[in-house]
């Protein structure tokens, strides 16, 4: 089958493919509320039911609810999430709609179409024995109940290709690594007005490590580093003995992002204080390496399509797709929907581009 033939019959597929979002868009299911992921993915399975001859399956990993078709262990793994930021209800502010060009409703961008995507690409190659699809149900909240059935997924991988969604249209080559530092300060109490040198202020300590940690950024290399909560003191007359830091970090690099946590470890409190380091590396840098290749073939797919050039686009958000990268797996990223307003109200999603990019993930895959 001819890369032209493929698009045409995902613009035949484009009807269902828009049912089965509507139906997808309808299940809410924010990431912290368990009954609705499990509902979602029991769904799922129904609403995927006629797509393919094998059946989808939900299986349950360190409590969460996985959606999952094929191999556990595929050549290719497409990889998405089925939970979004949308706690239920928003229906009733923010519906599905559907003008023939745009479909708007929460969690439509970010990202239920791609996962419908996913399924279509599936149906068009006939559903092919060694491609698998994984759809988790905590992407958003950090991933940490799925972190062991990804990696297990894509052990024997040669390629993952991520159904999160593009950059105005763009695929996502790169994604910075994100570190996440929750730190813990002990000082001393005393009367603030009484006896203040007596006590050891972890609150000025705190203050000091932010101000530290902020002059470890490095702009050039494109390195962030960001307090973001800090909380601390009992009562106003005295001297604070906890104080609680948070700090959000992002690099385009594991040597960032390692080089990051080493100052972190090494860094004591000049005033006194006890310190203890919470968290560390959460996801790791999804390096331009890691998906050239694929990304050139999805180039090449796109060309013998007659679709416009594809570029591709380094972003500073984080998705599954860095863990699988830092597995050692070729990862390609953002071949989901086309539209815009991930987490925003006006999360809208192109009606056309479905059909294209299921056709191109298609040509992806078997080629």
């Amino acid at each position: 089958m001819t890369e032209s033939t493929l698009l045409g019959r995902a613009r035949d597929l484009l009807p269902a493919m828009v049912d089965a979002l509507e139906a997808l868009v309808c299940a809410e299911s924010p990431s912290d509320d368990l009954d609705a992921c499990y509902a979602i993915a029991s769904e799922a399975v129904g609403i995927f039911e006629g797509w393919v001859p094998e059946p989808a399956r939900v299986e349950v990993h360190d409590g969460r609810p996985v959606w999952r078709w094929g191999p556990d262990q595929p050549r290719v793994l497409l990889l998405g999430h089925l939970d979004t930021v949308w706690p239920v209800g928003t229906l009733a502010r923010l519906p599905f709609t559907n003008d023939g060009e745009r479909v708007t409703g929460p969690g439509c961008f970010d990202m239920k179409a791609g996962v419908v995507q996913g399924w279509a690409a599936l149906a068009l190659l006939g559903a092919p024995h060694d491609v698998g699809m994984l759809l988790t149900t905590d992407e958003e909240t950090g991933s940490w109940a799925s972190r062991e059935v990804i990696a297990l997924a894509c052990a024997r991988a040669d390629a993952v290709i991520v159904l999160e969604p593009s950059l105005d249209g763009a695929l996502k080559t790169a994604r910075k690594g994100t570190s996440w530092y929750r730190v813990a300060l002990a000082g001393r109490a005393a009367h603030a007005g009484l006896d203040p040198t007596k006590g050891i202020n972890a609150l000025l300590d705190a203050s000091r490590l932010a101000l530290d940690a902020t002059s470890w950024a490095d702009e050039a290399a494109g390195t962030t580093v960001t307090p973001t909560i800090m909380h601390a003191g009992t009562t106003t007359n005295t001297v604070p003995a906890h104080a609680e830091l948070s700090v959000d970090v992002r690099a385009w690099t594991a040597g960032e992002q390692q080089r990051i946590d080493a100052l972190f470890r090494g860094w004591q409190a000049a005033g006194g204080s006890t310190v203890e380091i919470g968290g560390g590396i959460d996801r790791p840098a999804l390096e331009e390496s890691s998906a050239a290749e694929l990304f050139a073939r999805a180039q090449e797919a796109a060309r013998r399509m007659g679709l416009a050039p594809l570029e591709g686009r380094a972003v500073g958000g984080a998705s599954d797709g860095n863990l699988t990268a830092a597995a050692g797996v070729p990862t390609l990223d953002g071949l989901g929907a086309v539209g815009d307003g991930a987490h925003a109200d006006h999360e809208w999603v192109s009606v056309p581009a479905m059909a294209e990019r299921a056709a191109l993930l298609a040509a992806m895959v078997r080629r």
